[in-house]
């Protein structure tokens, strides 16, 4: 039987990206999450800037919050202009915040933004993955293998 694929969300324009999040978590399962922005926020999106390499996500009252990312304040915004750390509603279907709430709560493990980008309609989205933490060991054999993966690349280009 054939594995099933998984899903990949319609990535127009990717805005900010958590490199680190792969090396750093095992990756469980991948969500799309709308984000709720102000006016500046989402223009500011559009120019490209934004970071999300240092922020999580946080389960509070029924509702998911993106903590800690970092959308600069808009160059012409003016003085209705957002602050640029402010926590951000994210928005996920009640079934789902149920299951990271329990998969939080009970197996320990975290919420990270893996992208932060616009889908096709021009909505401003974040994929948010369930992960677990990774132990030293663990990243040492991560990097074990893809420089093992990368030098038996190179060995059969030059074999041919």
């Amino acid at each position: 039987m054939a594995r099933p694929k998984p899903t990949t969300f319609d990535k127009l324009k990717i805005v900010a990206e958590n490199r680190k999040a792969k090396y750093n978590y095992h990756i469980e399962d991948v969500y799309e999450a709308g984000l709720v922005l102000t006016g500046t926020e989402v223009k500011s999106l559009r120019q490209g800037e934004g970071n999300i390499a240092e922020s999580y996500a946080e389960v509070k009252d029924g509702e998911v919050w993106l903590v800690n990312s970092n959308i600069p304040e808009f160059s012409h915004g003016n003085r209705f202009n957002h602050t640029p750390k402010r926590p951000r509603k994210l928005l996920l279907a009640g079934r789902e915040i149920e299951k990271m709430f329990g998969a939080v709560e009970r197996k320990g493990m975290t919420l990270v933004p893996l992208s932060v980008y616009f889908n096709s309609r021009g909505r401003a989205k974040v994929e948010l993955a369930l992960a677990k933490g990774k132990q030293t060991h663990d990243k040492r054999a991560a990097i074990k293998d893809r420089d093992w993966q990368r030098d038996k690349a190179r060995l059969m280009r030059e074999k041919g």
